[in-house]
């Protein structure tokens, strides 16, 4: 590690070494920027750049009309507004290799289906632009006919070319297409083919276009049959002598002598001329950022200086270092530069030095301050504890794993928020995946109650223990971060809330599924009072707490609030925590939780599996109940059983079965702890139901199925009740341990 970094310091030091040469050798090579629109003027449209004297907006923002650029918010294409073309590129010219601004826009391709065929393109009459004759040319694909171009009715070109079956020959050959110059100023066209009796091809074979000789030159004939445009080049120019003069003022001249003098001259002020280019002695008006300068010299104004030490490295020789002026460059003898060079060197391997040091001490304190705030988390967190319950040889250590941060923050991309499964008041919960390749979910809490801490290792170190198919498995922990990150399975396929609630055609939830998933939910709950190590309350029972695996098998999460007791207790005296519509009556009163309690939340489960109906709901009316558990006891007192029942619950199950789950579901309500079965119980009465499902050829009639009798229950809505009895209620749990692993879909 130490050598990979003492190399890539001398490669550093080579790199800085080098920089200071070129930094003496040419003093920058950034490209000069310079404004192309006038102030408060869009710049671009659909990337295309829009230099002035065209220009996007107000009036204020191009010269004339003819200079108005349209920009679509819906195309984000921009088109010369007047014309309706499309425009590709826009140059302004003004140097002496390209004097002639030009402008690269979209054309129509003309297809000859049937007849003679004639199409118009752009009419450019009395505007400042004309069809560009160096550039551009005419493109005909026909064979055996004459396609010619017309101009105020007049042929100006044509051409035509000999018939050869070969579909990939050159244009420029004249075999199956042709190609032709245009006359100078061509302000209209219109394109036709002559057939003069031969067979007309219906087929859309032969077409003609006008056309930018550079772009086609990159393409082919037979490729623009596949495009209804191709580009072509405009040039333009301002015409108007008498607004030119109005509008630049002095910076216009008419002497050509003037011109060059001008235009050679060392200033930053653009200058602009007027040129006569045809017999008809019409004129138009160029700018120009004179030599050594760049800039749109439209605007008028200040032209940035090129600096031609950086254009050109060799302009001096060998001997000699060029040093940029305005408009131009000197070149200076490198002897008188030495001294500056040396000097330069020394104090940029100092600083690069000092840079190095600083930069590997910074390194070495923050290693360090990493390092004992991990400690110091390690140690806050019950690490300590946790580390001599694992040595003690007491607790199974195969089945609970100390994971660093480092690896924890590698498996989420750094807790990134696209890994995000499900968040809430107490945490957030990640999809990470390990070295190993496992999928996991990362809880990473978001506060502390260090009075808690001890009773949260012991949890961990229980629910680490247990080992059952429909309890989500905690792998581990990491007590290096502020506050600690628990690491449990990944279950893909959501909570079964959202299969009741909400419709879902991959797994409708039948009546034997819902039954299986009950008898899982009871079966992990009586492991979890009887048969584990210690017997453990979940205390927060609910469906949103039932996972559903990659077979859609049930699991029992969120083990945050669940406590762990001794074999001889028979109940747990805490504050009130649970969930509204879920919470135990009697727990909420005497706020002793004990294993009855969590048969009560598993009965409201059981009768929203049945019901298809939320826990708590407002919709409901105030006779009905807004809570689910009264509203289902009140509807079997009324005998009204199978009104309030899921559709899929009455297709698929018989009415005996039915009413045996429902009366399971009820005694599991009863507001008496004691009456209540436990849920051994509970389980032994789903695994008969499932297994006379299986054996019975049909259900029992209704009528000879007779309700289990109890004694009667007064009706208990807690939705009229309030938990906030104390921390942990409404406002977050009461401890550390009390953190719950929300609820999450597939990721």
């Amino acid at each position: 590690m130490q050598s990979q970094a003492l190399h890539m310091m001398i490669l550093l030091l080579i790199f800085l070494v080098l920089l200071i040469i070129h930094t003496c050798a040419a003093a920058a090579a950034q490209e000069v920027y310079y404004p192309k629109a006038k102030p408060g003027c869009k710049e671009k449209c659909g990337g295309v750049l829009i230099p002035y004297p065209f220009g996007i907006g107000g009036t204020d923002c191009y010269l004339d009309d003819w200079f108005e650029i349209e920009c679509s918010n819906q195309s984000s294409k921009p088109f010369l507004k007047r014309a309706q073309l499309e425009v590709l590129n826009i140059s302004i010219g003004g140097t002496l290799e390209a004097m002639l601004g030009t402008l690269e826009v979209n054309s129509p391709v003309t297809f000859f289906c049937n007849g003679n065929g004639s199409s118009k393109m752009a009419n450019l009459t009395d505007s400042p632009f004309v069809y560009s004759q160096d550039k551009n040319r005419f493109t005909a694909v026909s064979c055996g006919f004459l396609a010619t171009m017309e101009s105020a009715d007049f042929v100006v070109g044509g051409c035509r070319s000999v018939c050869y079956n070969q579909s990939s020959a050159y244009c420029d050959i004249g075999i199956n297409c042709c190609q032709t110059t245009i006359p100078p100023y061509l302000t209209m066209m219109s394109l036709s083919i002559l057939y003069k009796g031969e067979n007309r091809n219906a087929d859309c074979d032969n077409y003609a276009f006008l056309v930018d000789k550079d772009w086609f030159d990159r393409s082919s004939a037979h490729a623009v049959k596949r495009r209804s445009h191709v580009p072509v080049v405009l040039e333009w120019n301002i015409i108007n002598s008498t607004s030119s003069f109005a509008l630049f003022g002095s910076h216009v001249t008419e002497n050509l002598d003037s011109y060059f003098y001008n235009y050679y001259s060392y200033s930053d002020v653009p200058f602009c001329n007027i040129y006569t280019f045809d017999s008809n002695n019409r004129s138009a008006l160029y700018c120009f950022c004179r030599e050594g300068f760049v800039g749109n010299p439209y605007l008028l104004q200040t032209c940035q200086d090129i600096d031609e030490c950086i254009i050109g490295h060799d302009r001096c020789g060998p001997h000699s270092h060029c040093v940029n002026i305005p408009g131009s460059f000197l070149c200076h003898d490198k002897k008188k530069t030495k001294l500056i060079v040396i000097i330069g060197l020394g104090a940029g391997l100092g600083l690069l030095l000092l840079l190095i040091g600083a930069w590997w001490g910074y390194r070495f304190l923050k290693k360090r301050h990493t390092m004992k705030r991990r400690e110091m988390f390690f140690k806050r967190n019950g690490g300590l504890l946790l580390e001599k319950q694992l040595s003690s040889g007491e607790v199974n250590v195969e089945k609970i794993k100390l994971f660093k941060s480092k690896e924890l923050e590698k498996s989420t991309d750094n807790f990134n928020t696209d890994r995000i499964l499900g968040q809430g008041g107490q945490g957030t919960v990640y999809k990470g995946m390990l070295t190993d390749g496992r999928i996991v979910a990362v809880k990473k809490s978001k506060i502390v109650d260090e009075s808690q801490l001890s009773d949260f290792i012991n949890e961990v170190v229980i629910l680490s223990q247990i080992n059952h198919r429909n309890v989500v498995q905690l792998l581990g922990c990491c007590l290096e971060t502020e506050v600690p990150i628990l690491v449990y399975e990944f279950i893909p396929n959501g909570n079964l809330s959202q299969y009741i609630h909400e419709q879902n055609e991959e797994f409708p939830l039948t009546w034997e599924v819902r039954l299986r998933i009950a008898m899982e939910v009871a079966g992990a709950l009586s492991y979890l009072h009887v048969s584990a190590a210690f017997p453990i309350y979940h205390r927060d029972i609910k469906s949103t707490n039932i996972l559903l695996d990659a077979k859609y098998r049930a699991k029992i999460a969120d083990f945050g609030t669940s406590r762990s007791v001794a074999i001889d207790q028979t109940h747990l005296t805490t504050l009130v925590h649970g969930t509204f519509g879920y919470l135990d009556p009697e727990y909420f009163q005497s706020s002793q939780f004990t294993e009855k309690s969590d048969v009560y939340s598993f009965g409201v489960v059981l009768v929203e599996l049945l019901t298809g109906q939320k826990p708590i709901s407002f919709r409901r009316s105030q006779e009905e109940g807004k809570s689910l558990a009264t509203y289902f006891i009140t509807s079997m007192q009324l005998d009204r059983l199978f009104e309030i029942l899921d559709a899929e619950v009455v297709k698929g199950g018989s009415k005996a079965d039915i009413i045996l789950v429902a009366n399971l579901a009820r005694r599991c309500l009863n507001l008496s702890g004691r009456k209540r079965p436990t849920m051994r119980e509970v389980t032994a009465e789903l695994e008969g139901i499932q297994m006379s499902e299986k054996t019975s050829n049909g259900g029992q009639n209704y009528e000879e199925v007779e309700y289990v009798r109890t004694d009667p229950i007064e009706p208990w809505d807690v939705a009229s009740s309030s938990t906030g009895t104390g921390p942990g209620l409404d406002g977050g749990p009461s401890s550390l341990h009390e953190i719950p692993l929300l609820p999450y879909k597939s990721w």
